[in-house]
């Protein structure tokens, strides 16, 4: 069982940054995957950036440059920084948290709002 708690969610201007952080507890496996899906009403949700507990980085094309996906392992927290945002940025974000066990399920944050408008 891990609980995931998301923060820094809020309102921005276009070309504004905000940073999101996500804390994990509970049965946490040291081998796992962390990140950030988005989804906009009547949208589905979307992958917006992934980091294994190795390092390696995924990335929605329509991120890439702008956002920064970082993690703190022995704080069992991601992060997602966001810089030059755009009004299409707009939607709740939910942390994402999957272990190395293939038969688990993935599990989910409550998600926080991030809205980007002038």
């Amino acid at each position: 069982q891990v609980q995931l708690v998301e923060s820094g969610g809020g309102f921005a201007q276009p070309g504004g940054s905000l940073r999101l952080s996500c804390v994990a507890s509970g049965s946490i496996f040291t081998i796992n995957t962390m990140g950030w899906y988005r989804q906009a009403p009547g949208k589905q949700r979307e992958l917006v950036a992934l980091m294994t507990s190795g390092g390696t980085t995924n990335y929605a094309d329509s991120v890439k440059g702008r956002f920064t996906i970082s993690r703190d392992n022995a704080k069992n927290t991601v992060y997602l920084q966001m810089n030059s945002l755009k009004p299409e940025d707009t939607a709740v974000y939910y942390c994402y948290h999957k272990d190395f066990r293939t038969d688990q399920y993935p599990y989910w944050g409550q998600g926080t709002q991030v809205t980007v408008s002038s």
